[in-house]
């Protein structure tokens, strides 16, 4: 079965403002920026859960609430100057403000994890914790993060997959064959079954799936007992990076670096390696590590 991708990445339009000095403003907030709220608020919400059970010793609400402000800025910047890196330094060269067009996409999670592995280190330096008791705290909380970014790519009509070659997939109209096209011509010409040849696998559903729920219900239910130092980052590394690897089979490639090797290596796939010989090497660093007990804070 084919659908029909009409999602409008617009979750409310405000109209049009016109202000003294600014002049005309027509103010809008979008599905993508509505994902990313979530994510923080997941975070924290689970976060609060797992600070009252005591499990990062001698830290409380207030010490985890700056832990997380951090934290998404260090996403946030993160991810921006992470995508500008590794994936389309050249048009923000000649572009500098599309760096602040975070609605149009353009984050790198792998840029997000630096900056959060920063802002963790930052914090836990602070309140003299060890860096990996903070990050194995941190871990469970971020795939559902991940699965509502992934969502907002969707939303966006972005980072889709290749043709499925079958009677079923999502077809965007933001596919290049088709974003010349009036979107009711498309609707009508969807109707008649001529666009299924443009079917697409929806390859941001199933990073939503695998790194968003599945990751989450492996982390949750892994770290609900203390773990060895590294052991909960460790597991985290290795499912995002096997889990990214296997789906940029079917995930199109950024237009403006394509594959680098082979006809099927892709940046995304590159830059997991690392992360899943990191997450062998933390799940193996744990077998003689210690594991932080929970102590209730006051």
């Amino acid at each position: 079965m084919t659908v029909l991708h009409q999602i409008d990445p617009v979750a409310l339009d405000l109209g049009t403002w016109n202000l003294p000095l600014l002049g005309s403003i027509h103010p809008q907030i979008h599905w993508y920026g509505v994902m990313y709220l979530l994510a923080f608020v997941a975070a924290w919400w689970l976060g609060r859960r797992r600070v009252r059970a005591g499990r990062l010793p001698g830290v409380d609400e207030a010490a985890y609430g700056d832990l997380i402000f951090y934290c998404a800025l260090g996403v946030v910047l993160g991810g921006r100057l992470g995508y500008i890196l590794f994936y389309d330094l050249p048009t923000y060269i000649a572009e500098p403000l599309q760096v602040f067009k975070i609605w149009q996409g353009g984050m790198s999670f792998h840029g997000g994890l630096l900056g959060v592995v920063f802002a963790a280190w930052w914090w836990s330096r602070r309140h003299r914790l060890h860096l990996f008791d903070t990050v194995d705290f941190v871990a469970p909380l971020v795939p559902p993060g991940l699965g509502f970014g992934r969502l907002g790519n969707f939303i966006n009509g972005e980072l889709w997959g290749k043709p499925t070659g079958g009677e079923w997939g999502v077809v965007f109209p933001s596919d290049p064959a088709l974003q010349q096209l009036p979107m009711q011509q498309i609707r009508e010409q969807f109707a008649t079954g001529a666009l299924d040849q443009f079917a697409r696998h929806p390859s941001q559903l199933y990073q939503a799936g695998l790194e968003g729920l599945v990751m989450f219900a492996v982390l949750w239910w892994y770290s609900r007992r203390p773990r060895p130092r590294y052991a909960v980052s460790g597991l985290f590394a290795l499912l995002y990076g096997l889990f990214r690897f296997v789906v940029e089979f079917v995930r199109v490639p950024d237009a403006q670096i394509g594959y680098l090797a082979f006809g099927w290596l892709t940046m995304g796939q590159v830059l997991s390696l690392p992360l899943i010989a990191l997450g062998l090497f933390w799940l193996w660093l744990s077998r003689r590590s210690p594991t932080l007990q929970p102590a209730l804070s006051h």
